[in-house]
């Protein structure tokens, strides 16, 4: 079967644009197939132009398995799977400008997420996002096999402070408290699909590392924090109307930055339950490069060498 989809890698680490989709339509088994391939290679896929309905985007994101019902961000009564994101001067943005992979505070986080923008403000407003696998293949070896094998608890500490002293938000808490009870992940987990290891702590809901004191726990996670900051392996969307983007959130971490507040920004959101994160078995071994990195190095080296700096010419 052939698809007439077409797709444009955005950065070498990290993004592809797909071209010729309308998701205001069943897609065939091969345009599936295009951009399933996509979104795990490049691990965000970009859709412009998507002028579709809710519908069409829950039956987009079915594709890809079970819609899930975030327990703590805004959604519709009617399709509580729609995660609605309005922030304005009535309703100032929260709670998105950290990194973060989406619910790891749970014990099966999610395979991905869709996000479609309605209304984009004139400035700002981007989403950055950033690869978790690029992250990890940036590790020196010493570092990847001291990390081999961690576990690292996760919380969903950023929602905390939505709940009052109230005696009824006191209960409500402690409700959710029990059906999320602080899950331990791999630091290190392995993508189902690709094989892919994968730099699984990320700042918003990681608390700590098993069987570390507070302090080294601190100072660990700090440094593999800081890694989706690495300019090498983001990646910046800059939204228009009717732009869908997804992203495989097994293997990335986004922030949305608040710079475009006091205007209007709104978004529709679903997310697409996943499956439990797996760590590396068995001792360290090095992890080969993927296939298409190493197709990227050229064959031959480029004729006529590099220019020279002013040091390196033999002098008159």
């Amino acid at each position: 079967m052939n698809s007439s989809l077409e797709v444009f890698p955005i950065n070498g680490l990290i993004g592809a644009e797909i071209r010729g989709a309308d998701l205001g339509r069943p897609l065939s088994d091969a345009e599936f197939s295009v951009i399933h391939q996509a979104l795990v290679r490049h691990e965000v896929i970009v859709l412009r132009d998507q002028d579709i309905t809710l519908d069409h985007q829950m039956d987009f994101a079915r594709r890809f398995g079970e819609l899930s019902i975030h327990p703590f961000s805004p959604n519709l009564e009617e399709k509580p799977e729609v995660i609605v994101l309005d922030y304005s001067d009535k309703n100032p943005p929260t709670l998105t400008d950290v990194w973060h992979s989406d619910e790891t505070f749970r014990d099966i986080p999610p395979l991905g997420t869709i996000l479609r923008a309605r209304v984009v403000p004139k400035a700002g407003g981007d989403t950055l996002f950033s690869s978790m696998t690029a992250a990890y293949r940036g590790l020196s070896e010493r570092m990847k096999q001291y990390v081999h094998g961690l576990e690292a608890r996760h919380d969903f500490k950023p929602f905390r402070t939505l709940f009052n002293d109230s005696p009824e938000h006191r209960k409500k808490l402690r409700d959710l408290e029990d059906r999320f009870p602080n899950p331990w992940h791999p630091v290190i987990r392995v993508h189902p699909v690709t094989g892919r290891r994968i730099l699984n702590v990320n700042p918003q809901f990681t608390i700590q590392i098993r069987g570390m004191k507070d302090d080294e726990s601190l100072t660990v996670l700090q440094f593999l924090f800081r890694q989706a900051l690495v300019p090498e392996y983001q990646l910046r969307v800059k939204w228009q109307p009717n732009t869908i983007v997804m992203w495989d959130n097994r293997s990335v971490q986004h922030y949305a930055p608040h710079d475009y507040y006091p205007q209007r920004r709104t978004m529709e959101r679903v997310t697409v339950c996943g499956d439990k994160p797996i760590g590396v078995q068995g001792p360290y071994t090095p992890e080969e490069p993927p296939e298409w990195l190493s197709a990227q190095v050229p064959k031959e080296p480029a004729q006529g060498g590099r220019p020279l700096r002013p040091f390196e010419r033999a002098a008159n």
